[in-house]
């Protein structure tokens, strides 16, 4: 069963557990309520939401992840469940002796997939199309020589037919939509992360030292194209910010078909999957990881 994510943004609410399901309640009436084990992640982005202590400790041993926004309705905080996997300290082993060839073989491969990924979301007979697989074809192990960000530059060139774009995380409107979308994939992945033993902290190429979500960041490189496809959609349906509307649209993403390995199924799924690999690429039992790619 795939698991579910709830979005809280319209008004306040009291977020408190019953019988092990989420229940939430307004003006001291129960609007909804949800077992916790059907929870992935659960979104607030209200000012006026409140909790219980049961409800943040049922979720979290229900393996759910909450994300908590800002006043900016970016994502501030996340709370993760600490893993119960039964080989969690052979897998932390095994994360902290990989050394620097497979790290970057990883990172090569990520930036591959991500770079084709780019190109899928432009006109295949373009020349920007051809271009970005011909970059894709250049990078080396650890990518010294950049490519990854030749390939943005010709890609956010030409991502919008009808209008110059300049991606700048900095910038509101369209900029915040993808800075909303990637937040969500990448608490999905710090999920996968710990569910699978393994420590978000420890990146393959990211290893910024006030960043406790590293290898996330580095996971959610090749998904991004999937975000800006979403969010191309909604800039043509005639959204320009962050509103309920354009987060309800971008947490859909979760649930987007995918071709992971040999085999297809909800984006989620996919990300599961890909950690999954990513653990056996550690143990040395396979060399290549399994990326999901937009169906």
């Amino acid at each position: 069963m795939i698991k579910r994510t709830v979005e809280i943004s319209r008004a306040a609410a009291h977020l408190s557990v019953r019988h092990s399901q989420l229940t939430v309640r307004r003006d001291g009436q129960t609007i909804g309520s949800i077992p916790c084990e059907d929870i992935a992640t659960v979104v607030v982005d209200h000012p006026q939401v409140t909790y219980t202590h049961g409800a943040l400790a049922s979720l979290a041993e229900s393996g759910a992840t909450v994300v908590v926004c800002g006043r900016n309705h970016l994502p501030a905080a996340m709370v993760l469940p600490l893993s119960d996997h039964s080989q969690v300290v052979w897998r932390i082993h095994e994360q902290l002796a990989v050394g620097a060839p497979l790290k970057k073989q990883l990172w090569k491969q990520l930036i591959q997939a991500k770079i084709r990924a780019q190109a899928a979301n432009l006109p295949e007979d373009s020349a920007s199309h051809k271009k970005l697989h011909a970059l894709a074809k250049l990078v080396r192990s650890g990518d010294p020589a950049n490519v990854e960000a030749r390939a943005a530059r010709v890609y956010w060139a030409h991502w919008l037919p009808d209008q110059p774009f300049r991606r700048d995380p900095e910038l509101q409107g369209i900029n915040s939509m993808l800075n909303y979308g990637y937040a969500v994939v990448r608490a999905s992945i710090a999920r996968a992360l710990v569910a699978s033993g393994l420590l978000p902290a420890i990146g393959l190429h990211h290893c910024n030292r006030s960043n406790a979500f590293c290898l996330a960041d580095d996971l959610v490189e090749p998904i991004r194209p999937m975000v800006d496809e979403q969010v191309r959609k909604l800039h043509l349906l005639g959204y320009t910010d962050l509103c309920p509307e354009t987060k309800a649209f971008l947490l859909e993403i979760l649930a987007a078909k995918v071709r992971t390995g040999d085999g297809t199924g909800p984006l989620m799924v996919g990300l599961q999957l890909m950690v999954g690999s990513l653990t056996r690429c550690y143990r040395k039992e396979a060399k290549g990881l399994e990326i999901p790619v937009a169906c």
